[in-house]
């Protein structure tokens, strides 16, 4: 199956983590199972939390875990609630956290879930479908000027009143096909290009759609009291609006004495694996260690 694909920097995750067979960890991103496998198999008697807000990727990932399923539990969540799922299942603190920001192959590769314009699918875009905001309602309903706007503050897309003006133009929009022919049209073609051109505006959609930036906000803000004195936090990004926060966040830590920055470079992937999995052509991870012992963790209020 497409979505049990190699996950992006496997190797060199499990390698940074320096996972003990003994230690409690978390995959709080974890889609279908990829990296929580690899996890999950150095364990003994040590524990591995399964985070994930897409509950149809987390069935796939529980199917493909089940022979390790008395050393992992499984949770659906988003990742930026991970002190008050440590609290609620009154976890100790963690040997290590993983966070994949990437879109699970399951979305990307599922029609109906509507992130990709490679094939005709409802505009969804919903990470979990529980929500109640989607691309649909965004592209049909948003003013231009706001349209025009998340294009740019979310994307840096360079055309976006010409992309929102022909969008709100084009409504109603029905299908992710339709919308990126529409955007493809804006887009004067330069020779040969990398990306498609609807790339931006999809990844703005999906962004504002599943609130990716206040979540990772959240999420950097939270984790660092969930670890132990000499865990590891491997984090893999795959654009800038996702690294540069993460480099912050672990530069301002190291600033404060708590943590370090093992990796003074962004690590990326091997020309071999880009090869093999064109998807991790973009990944940048970056890993830190506490050095410092936590403070007492306080109980997270509901955001």
């Amino acid at each position: 199956m497409s979505v049990l694909h190699t996950p992006v920097l496997a190797e060199e995750a499990i390698e940074w983590l320096r996972i003990r067979p003994e230690g409690t960890y978390v995959d709080a991103t974890t889609g279908t199972g990829g990296h929580a496998l690899e996890i999950a198999r150095r364990l003994t008697t040590g524990r591995l939390v399964a985070l994930d807000r897409d509950p149809q990727a987390l069935a796939v990932a529980r199917e493909r875990l089940s022979e390790y399923s008395e050393k992992v539990v499984f949770v659906n969540a988003e990742f930026s609630t991970i002190g008050k799922v440590a609290q609620n299942m009154k976890m100790p603190p963690f040997d290590g956290v993983l966070a994949d920001l990437g879109v699970s192959s399951l979305e990307l590769d599922t029609p109906e879930r509507g992130f990709s314009f490679r094939w005709a699918g409802p505009l969804d875009m919903r990470m979990n479908p529980h929500t109640a905001l989607t691309a649909d309602e965004i592209v049909n309903q948003w003013p231009e000027r706001e349209l025009a706007n998340l294009l740019y503050q979310k994307a840096d897309e360079r055309n976006s009143r010409r992309i929102a003006k022909v969008i709100v133009r084009s409504r109603p929009i029905r299908s992710t096909e339709h919308l990126a022919t529409i955007v493809a049209g804006v887009h004067k073609a330069r020779g040969r290009q990398e990306l498609h051109p609807a790339t931006k505006t999809f990844l703005a959609l999906r962004t504002a759609v599943n609130r990716e930036e206040e979540e990772l906000e959240q999420f950097l803000s939270r984790t660092p009291v969930t670890l132990n004195l000499g865990g590891r936090w491997v984090t893999i990004s795959y654009h800038s609006r996702e690294d540069r926060p993460v480099k912050q966040a672990y530069q301002r830590l190291a600033r404060e004495g708590s943590f370090r920055v093992l990796t003074k470079k962004v690590l990326r992937p091997s020309d071999r694996e880009i090869a093999a999995n064109p998807r991790a052509r973009s990944a940048k991870m970056r890993v830190a260690e506490r050095i410092a012992p936590a403070e007492p963790r306080r109980v997270e209020s509901a955001s």
